[in-house]
């Protein structure tokens, strides 16, 4: 077409929920429920780490990083979406599209590599044990987070560049509630090959990779930990890894799904709900699996809130 018929779209609508309009309310109630669940849940997790003393091992570091993570990722969805339900004004400019997008591909990116890196610390700490203090001290641990975060920046950065640079010139409707990759790419006129096959390349580099390091550091620990001489230790060992087990079935396993299965005509629905497990249900169920399943988090719990009640009740004496 000629180029002055290319009207470039500054703007797209996030349809969302709209195909229910009848529940608008309740879902607004829901996720924000959740959203404040999810800030209270991970933010007590950062805390506790940070302030017990018993947990200032890597791997609580690693955890984290994990929450801060995890209220980062639930962040660059949650609030555009709440919005978007409690106004109904569901717009949202091409600018803010390709930040949102790119905020979401950045922090993915970063969830893989880091459950990738708390694999590893598991494999040291029980096929290791005795070298672990010296493989996992605390530089190494502020690099390969520092590595997590970052690794994935310029690539991402690049690829949402890519797909925003292309012509949008038909319709601006988006079937999804945040500016994911596959239904903005929909929506995009002209040759998309190289886009197409783009996310699948960086889902390969960034989901698959970390997913088989964590596949090669679960099949070492299994066999190491099938090895031991009672089922008390092999119980034992096993209770510290099966909560990270468990978060990289529930993220790996909705998220690989997603960008590597073949892209259908009809698949948007299957699409949200997809999404609505590795952008909300991980964050969400994260600190419970890891509180629920672990002595020392549940002990510095414990000592957190016996310390408030404790303090609370100090006070109302002194009054």
């Amino acid at each position: 077409p000629p180029e002055e018929n290319l009207t470039e779209l500054m703007e797209f609508v996030l349809l969302g929920f709209a195909d229910i309009p009848h529940i608008q309310w309740f879902l607004f109630g829901l996720f924000l429920i959740i959203y404040i669940i999810i800030l209270m849940s991970n933010g007590t997790i950062l805390l506790i780490t940070k302030m017990d003393p018993s947990l200032q091992s890597p791997m609580y570091f690693f955890l984290a990083n994990f929450s801060f993570l995890e209220i980062c990722y639930v962040s660059a969805t949650l609030p555009r979406m709440l919005m978007n339900l409690g106004t109904q004004r569901r717009r949202i400019s091409s600018v803010g599209c390709a930040t949102q997008m790119c905020f979401i591909l950045m922090f993915g990116a970063t969830e893989y590599l880091l459950l990738a890196v708390m694999a590893y610390d598991r494999y040291v700490a029980i096929c290791n044990p005795l070298h672990y203090p010296l493989v996992m001290n605390h530089r190494v641990c502020i690099q390969l987070v520092t590595g997590s975060w970052t690794i994935g920046i310029p690539v991402q950065i690049g690829q949402t560049y890519q797909i925003f640079s292309l012509p949008f010139c038909g319709p601006n409707q988006i079937h999804h509630f945040f500016c994911d990759i596959p239904p903005i790419l929909k929506l995009a006129c002209g040759d998309t090959f190289v886009n197409d096959t783009l996310p699948y390349t960086v889902a390969v580099l960034f989901g698959m990779v970390p997913f088989l390091l964590i596949l090669g550091s679960y099949s070492k620990i299994i066999s190491i930990i099938l090895k031991l001489p009672s089922a008390t230790s092999q119980a034992k060992a096993f209770s510290t890894c099966s909560s990270h087990l468990m978060v990289v079935v529930l993220f790996f396993g909705s998220a690989i799904i997603t960008y590597l299965r073949p892209n259908t005509g009809n698949s948007e629905g299957t699409d949200k709900v997809l999404s609505l497990f590795y952008t909300i249900l991980t964050p969400l169920f994260n600190p419970m699996i890891y509180s629920l399943r672990n002595k020392d988090v549940k002990m510095a719990l414990k000592k957190l809130l016996f310390h408030e009640n404790f303090q609370a009740e100090a006070g109302s004496v002194l009054k």
